[in-house]
C-alpha cells in the first residue's frame, strides 16, 4: 500500500488525526489539511518516523470555497493519486439558528457540506479510472435521531453527508470504489472544547462515549467490507433502532428534554 495516498481534511487532531495514524499504519501515504500549521507538521513529523511514510501538509481553511480547488491542484501538482479520502473536517455552532448571523452559518454549510461533496466529485472520476478507492466522510449519530433544539444546523449537516454518502456509495460500488458515512456518537476529541460545551459533556454517562482509535478501526474495516452507513459502538447503535421504532413526536420529545443538557438553544 506504500503507493496509496490519503487526504485526510481535519487532521490536526481527534478523529482526523487518529485516520491519518491508522492510514499511515497501513503504509498509506497521507496528504494532510486543517488550518492549524503547527498541529499539521507535529502528526506528520510523527508519522514520517514512525511508520516511514510520505507525508504532506497543506494548511487550509474550508471555509474558503477555493480551498477544495487549491488541494485537488496541489495533490496534482505533487502527482499524488489520492486512493482514500476522508471528509472529517467539522466543528458545532453554538446557539439557536437566529442567535447567529448568517455568514456564520454560511461558513459552517461550506466546511461541512459544500467542501466534502466537491471534494468527492474532483477526486472521483480518478478512483473509478483507477478501479479503486475508499472514501470516508465522518457524519455522525446526530444525523439519524431527532435534532434537538441549538446547534440547529448541525444534525441537517450529518443527515446530508448520511444520504450523500449513501448514493454515493450505491453509484461507485461497480466501479471499485467504496463510500462510508462513518456515524459515531459523543467521542473523546477537541470538538466540544472548541463549541465551549466541555463543561457540560461531564454529565454525561461514561458509557456513552467512544475513543476516536476505536471509532476510525471500526470505519476503516467498514469502508473495507462495502458498507455505506456505519454507527460506531453498540450503544449509538442500539439508540438508532430505538429512535427508528419510536413515533416521531415521542422521539423529538426525548431529545429536546435530553438535549437541554448539553446544547444551548437561546
Amino acid at each position: 500500500m506504500s503507493s496509496f495516498h490519503a487526504l485526510v481534511t481535519g487532521a490536526s487532531a481527534g478523529i482526523g488525526a487518529e485516520f491519518a495514524r491508522q492510514l499511515a499504519a497501513e503504509g498509506c501515504g497521507l496528504v494532510l489539511t486543517a488550518r492549524r500549521t503547527d498541529r499539521l507538521e507535529a502528526l506528520a513529523t510523527e508519522l514520517r518516523d514512525r511508520h516511514a511514510v510520505d507525508v504532506v501538509c497543506v494548511p487550509a481553511d474550508l471555509a474558503d470555497p477555493s480551498a477544495p480547488t487549491r488541494l485537488f491542484e496541489e495533490c496534482a501538482r505533487r502527482g499524488l493519486a489520492i486512493d482514500v479520502l476522508v471528509n472529517n473536517a467539522g466543528y458545532g455552532v453554538t446557539g439557536s439558528f437566529l442567535s447567529r448571523p448568517w455568514r456564520t452559518h454560511a461558513d459552517f454549510i461550506q466546511v461541512l457540506m459544500t467542501a466534502p461533496a466537491e471534494l468527492c466529485h474532483r477526486f472521483l472520476p480518478a478512483m473509478r479510472e483507477r478501479g479503486r478507492g475508499r472514501i470516508v466522510n465522518v457524519a455522525s449519530l446526530a444525523g439519524l435521531v431527532p435534532a434537538p433544539a441549538g446547534h440547529t444546523l448541525y444534525a441537517a449537516s450529518k443527515a446530508y453527508l448520511i444520504k450523500f454518502s449513501q448514493a454515493l456509495s450505491l453509484e461507485n460500488r461497480a466501479y471499485g470504489v467504496h463510500v462510508l458515512a462513518c456515524c459515531p456518537g459523543f467521542t473523546h476529541s477537541e470538538f466540544h472544547d472548541v463549541t465551549g460545551t466541555r463543561d457540560q459533556m461531564k454529565g454525561m454517562p461514561r458509557w456513552l462515549w467512544l475513543d476516536a482509535d476505536e471509532v476510525v478501526r471500526d470505519a476503516l474495516a467498514a469502508v473495507g467490507r462495502g458498507e455505506s452507513i456505519r454507527v460506531s459502538g453498540r450503544v449509538n447503535r442500539a439508540i438508532k433502532m430505538l429512535v427508528k421504532l419510536l413515533p416521531d413526536r415521542l422521539g423529538e420529545r426525548l431529545v429536546a428534554g435530553g438535549g437541554k443538557n448539553f446544547r444551548d438553544s437561546t
